[in-house]
C-alpha cells in the first residue's frame, strides 16, 4: 500500500468532534478512503493484520470496518485471512454505467434546481483544484477533486437516497480509476464539470444532466479499456 490518501471528505473541526466519532467509525471511514481512491488496487491483496499496522487500530475496529465494505461491494475476502479490492469484469462494468446513467444524471438535474450561488463558487474552486491537478499531472489530487466535485454536486442535489446508492457505485469503481490514471496520465481523462457548471449557472437542468451523463459514460469506457488491456504490472501501479 502507499502513503495515506488526503481524504475529500470534510474533516470534523476540533479536537472535541474527532473524539465524538467512535474508532470503528474513523477507521471505517479511513479504509473507505483508501480504497475510493485506489491506494488498494484492484486485486490487490492484504492481510487483515497488515491493514491493522497500516490504519494504527484495533483487530475489533478493522474486522468492522471490513465486515461493511463487504457488505457494501467494496471488499471481497480471500483465503488466508486475506481481503482484496474486486476486480471489475466485462459485465459488472456494463451494470455500472447503466447505474451511473440512471442515478447521476437525475441528481445534476435536481441540484441545477437547487444550487445556489454561494454552492456554484464551491464547485467552480474544486473544478480549479481539479484543473491544477491535471496540470501537474498529481493523480491523488485529480482523484480527490473529481469526487468531491461529484459530491458537492450530490450534496446539492438533497435525494439522500439517490445518493446513497451513487455513494456506494464509487466504491465499486473509483479503485479502477487510479488504474486509468496510471496507464494515461492526467491529460486525457474526462472532464465535463465546466459545461456542468455553465448550466447551473443557467438553471437548464437538461444540460448539467446531459454533461454528467457524458462524463460519466466517458470515464466508465476509459475504465473498461484501462481493465481490457493490463499491463503485466497493473497491480503493482504506484500513482
Amino acid at each position: 500500500m502507499t502513503g495515506t490518501l488526503r481524504s475529500a471528505r470534510p474533516k470534523p473541526q476540533g479536537n472535541e468532534n474527532v473524539h465524538r466519532i467512535p474508532v470503528h467509525q474513523q477507521v471505517y471511514e479511513q479504509l473507505r478512503t483508501q480504497i475510493l481512491f485506489g491506494e488498494l488496487a484492484p486485486g490487490q491483496a492484504v492481510t487483515i493484520q497488515g491493514l491493522v499496522s497500516e490504519l494504527g487500530a484495533g483487530m475489533t475496529p478493522v474486522r468492522e470496518a471490513i465486515r461493511r465494505l463487504t457488505a457494501e461491494g467494496a471488499l471481497e475476502f480471500q483465503g488466508n485471512r486475506r481481503v482484496c479490492v474486486p476486480m471489475p469484469d466485462a459485465n459488472s462494468i456494463d451494470e455500472l454505467i447503466y447505474a451511473r446513467q440512471a442515478l447521476e444524471p437525475q441528481l445534476a438535474a435536481r441540484a441545477t434546481e437547487r444550487a445556489t450561488v454561494e454552492d456554484i463558487e464551491a464547485l467552480e474552486q474544486i473544478d480549479a483544484r481539479l484543473d491544477r491537478a491535471i496540470e501537474q499531472g498529481d493523480v491523488g489530487a485529480y482523484l480527490e477533486q473529481n469526487y468531491a466535485f461529484h459530491a458537492k454536486l450530490y450534496a446539492i442535489a438533497e435525494a439522500p437516497i439517490l445518493t446513497e446508492i451513487a455513494e456506494g457505485l464509487w466504491l465499486r469503481f473509483g479503485p479502477s480509476l487510479r488504474v486509468v490514471c496510471g496507464r494515461m496520465g492526467t491529460q486525457n481523462l474526462p472532464d465535463e464539470h465546466k459545461v456542468t457548471l455553465q448550466a447551473l449557472r443557467d438553471k437548464n437542468a437538461s444540460a448539467a444532466a446531459d454533461a454528467i451523463r457524458d462524463d460519466v459514460v466517458q470515464g466508465m469506457e476509459q475504465v473498461r479499456h484501462a481493465l481490457e488491456n493490463p499491463p503485466s504490472d497493473m497491480a503493482t501501479i504506484d500513482t
